[in-house]
C-alpha cells in the first residue's frame, strides 16, 4: 500500500490545531470504527444505527471475492468477456474509478439518455453480461436499463437470464424479483451500508471484478488504512483531512480537489458525490469542485475556497496557502475519504448518511411522467438553442433577446459566496467535450462552477444543491432525441424519462428559489458548438477586459 500522506496549509493547518485535540478526546475515531451511532447527535442516531457498516467493508466484502472470480471465469469461458454496468450515483461511480486505475474495461451505464442507451445495448451483445446495481431495488433508470437489455438479448437468441447479474440489499424488491426470474446471480450487499459509502461492498467489487479488477490488492490497502484510521491520535490523516473539510473557521465551503498525478482515474467525481450528498443539508454543507490544475478556482484564492490536490505518494509538491496535499492507493483513499466525511459532518453539525432531498427530484419527475403536461413555450430561440427558465417568469431574464445575454444574467444573480451548478442532460460520452465550458464559466464569472451529468447527479450531488447552503445558480442543458428508444412495458420512452428528469429537477430548484436558466437545443450538435463558441467568446471578453 502507498503510505498516506497528508499536508496542510493556512485555514486547513489552522482547522486542523483547532479541531484536532477535541476529536482526539472525544475519542472519535475509535468510536467510528465501534459503529457508535450516537457521534452525530440525537436526530441522526436511528439512521447512522443502520449507515456504519461500510467500517468493516474491507474484511467483510473479502468473502466476495471467491463468488466473484468464480463468476468471471464461468463468464469467459463461455466467451463473455464485456461487462456493462447499469447503476446510479454511488453504485457506477465507485467502480468506474477502481477498474479506470486498474486499467481495465468496464462499460458504465448511467444515462437515460436514448443515444447512450442505443450506444450501450449495441456494443458486442454477444459477449455481453451486465451488472445491474440498485441498493433499493425500486431505482427507475437500472430498471429501464434492465428491460431494454433483457429485451435485446432475447431478440438476439441469447438466454437473457443468463447474462443478467443483480447487486441488490437483502430484501428489496429487486432481490425477491431477480431470484423469481432466475437470473444468473444476485449478490446481496450489506444492508448497513449507504450508497455513496458502498465502493467497498459488493457494489464497487462485483461489476470491478467480474471485469478483471485484482479485488484482493484493493481491500489489503483499505483494511490497512482502516487500521490507522481507527488510532485516536492528532496524526490520524482522516482526522486531519476531516478538520480541513470541515472545522475551518470560517467555513471554506468551496473544496476544489484537483489531481496532481496521484495514479487513481477519476477519484474526484467519486469523492465529489460523497461529499456533496453527505454534507449538503440543513441549510449547510461544503461543495466539492472538481478542477484542474490550472484550473481557475485552484488560483484565484477566494475566502470561501479549500483547495485539496490528489498526489502521488513520492511526489514534493509545493502548496500554496490554504490549501491541502493527500496520497494513498485506492483503496487506501476510499477509506479515507469515507471516514474523513463522516467526521466532518459532525464538526458541521449535520448527519452525514441521510439525503432528505434527493427524493424530490424523483417525485417531480415521476409527476411529469404520469401527467405529460404540454412543453413550455421558450422565451426565445437563438439558433440551435430555445432559452427558458424553470418557470419562464424570472425577472432576472427580463429584455433578454440571445444566448449571451442569458448566460451573462445569470452569472449576474450570483452572490459574493455563490457558485454555478452546470447540469447536462445529453449522452456523456458523445459529448464529453462539453465539459471545457466549466473552466471557461469559472474564468468568466469568478466564482466556483461544478459540472454533473444529469440525471446520474441527481443520486448524489443534487442533494447539495436542494439542502445544502442556498447559493447556487443553476445551468441546465438538455436536447432533442435524434431517435428516441422505447423502455418495453413502460408507458414512456427513454427521451421522455429524460426530459421529465430534466424539467422535475428545474421545477424543484426553482421552488427553493434558485435561479435556473434552461437551454434546450433543438439539434444536439450545433447546439453544444453553439454553447461552446458563446461560452468561450464571454471568458475570452472578460480575460481582455
Amino acid at each position: 500500500m502507498t503510505a498516506l500522506a497528508f499536508t496542510a496549509t493556512g485555514a486547513a493547518k489552522a482547522a486542523g490545531e483547532a479541531q484536532l485535540l477535541t476529536l482526539v478526546a472525544d475519542q472519535v475515531a475509535s468510536r467510528v470504527f465501534a459503529k457508535d451511532a450516537t457521534l452525530w447527535g440525537p436526530d441522526a442516531e436511528s439512521e447512522s444505527a443502520i449507515r456504519l457498516g461500510w467500517v468493516e467493508a474491507p474484511e467483510v466484502s473479502a468473502a466476495l471475492i471467491e463468488d466473484i472470480t468464480a463468476l468471471r471465469d464461468e463468464l469467459r469461458a463461455e466467451g463473455v468477456n464485456h461487462i456493462v454496468l447499469c447503476g446510479m450515483g454511488g453504485s457506477s461511480l465507485a467502480p468506474e474509478v477502481i477498474t479506470a486505475t486498474a486499467g481495465v474495461e468496464l462499460t458504465v451505464l448511467d444515462s437515460t439518455d436514448p443515444g447512450q442507451v442505443r450506444a450501450a445495448i449495441s456494443d458486442r451483445l454477444a459477449t455481453t453480461a451486465i451488472v445491474v446495481s440498485s441498493k433499493s431495488g425500486s431505482t427507475l433508470e437500472t430498471d429501464s436499463q434492465r428491460r431494454i437489455f433483457e429485451q435485446e438479448f432475447t431478440a438476439a437468441g441469447i438466454d437473457a437470464k443468463s447474462r443478467i447479474i443483480i447487486v441488490t440489499d437483502p430484501g428489496s424488491p429487486l432481490d425477491g424479483s431477480a431470484r423469481e426470474a432466475g437470473y444468473r446471480k444476485v449478490f446481496n450487499a450489506d444492508p448497513n451500508v449507504g450508497g455513496r459509502y458502498s465502493g467497498l461492498t459488493a457494489f464497487g467489487l462485483v461489476p470491478s471484478g467480474l471485469a478483471g479488477v485484482d479485488l484482493v490488492s484493493l481491500l489489503d490497502s483499505a483494511e490497512e488504512a482502516g487500521e490507522m484510521l481507527r488510532d485516536d491520535d492528532v496524526d490520524n490523516v482522516g482526522l486531519r483531512l476531516a478538520a480541513a473539510l470541515g472545522g475551518t473557521s470560517p467555513l471554506r465551503n468551496k473544496i476544489v480537489i484537483v489531481d496532481e498525478g496521484s495514479g487513481i482515474v477519476g477519484f474526484a467525481d467519486w469523492a465529489e458525490q460523497l461529499i456533496a450528498e453527505s454534507t449538503g443539508k440543513l441549510g449547510t454543507g461544503v461543495l466539492p469542485v472538481v478542477a484542474d490544475p490550472d484550473s481557475p478556482e485552484v488560483t484565484g484564492g477566494a475566502t470561501d475556497v479549500l483547495v485539496v490536490r490528489l498526489v502521488a505518494g513520492d511526489a514534493d509538491v509545493e502548496l500554496r496557502e490554504n490549501e491541502v496535499s493527500i496520497a494513498g492507493d485506492l483503496g487506501a483513499q476510499m477509506m479515507v475519504w469515507e471516514f474523513a466525511t463522516a467526521v466532518a459532518g459532525r464538526l458541521l453539525g449535520i448527519n452525514p448518511f441521510d439525503q432528505p432531498d434527493v427524493e424530490a427530484a424523483k417525485v417531480a419527475a415521476r409527476g411529469l411522467l404520469d401527467a405529460t403536461p404540454a412543453t413550455t413555450p421558450a422565451l426565445f430561440t437563438d439558433g440551435a438553442v430555445e432559452v427558458r427558465t424553470a418557470n419562464n417568469d424570472a425577472e432576472w431574464l427580463a429584455g433578454v433577446q440571445t444566448l449571451p445575454q442569458a448566460l451573462a444574467a445569470l452569472v449576474g444573480t450570483l452572490g459574493a459566496d455563490g457558485y454555478l451548478s452546470i447540469q447536462v442532460y445529453l449522452d456523456r460520452l458523445a459529448n464529453a467535450p462539453l465539459e471545457s465550458v466549466r473552466n471557461e464559466l469559472a474564468a468568466y464569472s469568478a466564482r466556483p462552477v461544478t459540472f454533473g451529468w444529469g440525471p446520474r447527479f441527481l443520486h448524489s450531488t443534487g442533494q447539495f444543491h436542494k439542502g445544502g447552503p442556498a447559493i447556487g445558480v443553476f445551468l441546465q442543458v438538455t436536447g432533442a432525441a435524434t431517435a428516441d428508444l422505447a423502455i418495453p412495458e413502460r408507458p414512456f420512452s427513454f427521451g421522455e424519462l429524460i426530459a421529465a428528469q430534466a424539467a422535475g429537477d428545474a421545477a424543484v430548484l426553482a421552488d427553493h428559489g434558485c435561479p435556473v436558466l434552461r437551454l434546450h437545443l433543438t439539434d444536439v450538435v450545433a447546439g453544444v458548438a453553439q454553447l461552446q463558441t458563446v461560452v468561450a467568446e464571454l471568458a475570452g471578453r472578460h480575460l481582455d477586459a
